[in-house]
């Protein structure tokens, strides 16, 4: 009887320990930011105005990565939770988003020109966001985010309000443009290191266009890129992440910057780089994220994902130079 407990005992363990990984092996849906943004106005008696959508939508962008099934994994140190990795990779991606956005706020959106004054409640919120993802010691990660919210739920509060003129957001072409520089940035490094999956062999174009650059240390003409194999299924989950928070981040912005895109002739274009995005969160049909060759029998997810990003990053190219032209 001893021995069939000691045997039970560990084994329901396994059992429960499998199976709770399985049930939080789990990505959030996509939601609707213009009904998430009505919703938070209806509960807080928020007067909707120019950008209370996207700042609204950063909000529940936190509130979901902090509250989704299982929680937020990237500091947990007990299993189950220690062993997944998908996920965590996945709250990255998000989290690079929301301090993309969080800091741009602070420094551009806010702002009406580069010699005013920070908004307060932002100023606090940029380095909250950009607090340790991985710290679970006091004080703890999400203690740190929930800060954060709460100090952009202020400026929210104040941006709606008509009595307090000194929150204000400003969708102007430039700002949007600004803030689709670091999307392109972030897209492009992570399209490269999708496409490193099968191994590349990429000359060295650090110095192309200019004559007279230089760079710290000399670097080979040519250089082989290949993103190890235990890495591969990170690189791409962080992949989705990014993407899954920029599809809610650019359906805001698509209603708070309706007038400058309309302006522009740009809202297909901008619809383009969200109908792109939204093919990288298709339900993966494999068990694993596979690797094959690139003509090979098996599927490569790293370089279908690549292609999704690199076309959506084409698309905001073409999108910036058209909010740069008169």
């Amino acid at each position: 009887m001893k021995k069939t407990l000691w045997i039970g005992i560990p084994a329901a363990l396994l059992v429960i320990c499998l199976g709770s990984m399985f049930w939080f092996n789990h990505e959030p849906p996509l939601f609707d930011p213009v009904e998430t943004s009505q919703q938070h106005a209806a509960e807080h008696r928020h007067q909707p105005v120019v950008g209370y959508i996207t700042t609204a939508t950063l909000i529940e962008t936190v509130e979901v990565l902090l509250g989704k099934r299982g929680g937020y994994m990237s500091n947990d140190i007990m299993p189950p939770w220690i062993l997944l990795d998908n996920v965590p990779n996945w709250e990255f991606g998000v989290l690079t988003q929301v301090r993309d956005l969080g800091r741009a706020m602070r420094n551009d959106f806010s702002r009406s020109q580069t010699q005013s004054t920070e908004d307060l409640d932002l100023t606090e919120a940029d380095p909250l966001f950009h607090y340790d993802s991985a710290r679970w010691i006091p004080p703890d990660t999400e203690g740190r985010y929930r800060k954060a919210i709460e100090a952009t739920e202020r400026y929210l509060t104040r941006l709606s309000d008509p009595g307090k003129p000194e929150a204000q957001f400003y969708a102007r072409a430039d700002n949007l443009k600004d803030w689709l520089a670091i999307v392109e940035k972030r897209l492009g490094s992570l399209s490269q290191r999708l496409s490193a999956s099968a191994g590349q062999e990429r000359l060295n174009t650090d110095l192309s266009g200019d004559p007279e650059a230089r760079q710290s240390t000399a670097a080979p003409d040519t250089l082989e890129v290949k993103t190890p194999w235990l890495e591969i299924d990170d690189v791409f989950y962080e992949a989705r992440g990014t993407t899954w928070a920029l599809i809610h981040f650019l359906r805001a912005m698509e209603v708070d910057f309706d007038d400058v895109l309309r302006k522009k002739n740009a809202q297909v274009s901008f619809r383009q780089i969200i109908r792109e995005l939204e093919s990288t969160q298709e339900p993966l049909e494999a068990p694993m994220v596979l690797n094959g060759d690139r003509f090979g029998a098996l599927a490569n997810h790293s370089l279908v994902m690549a292609n999704y990003i690199a076309r959506a990053n084409a698309a905001i190219i073409d999108l910036r130079t058209l909010l740069e032209q008169g």
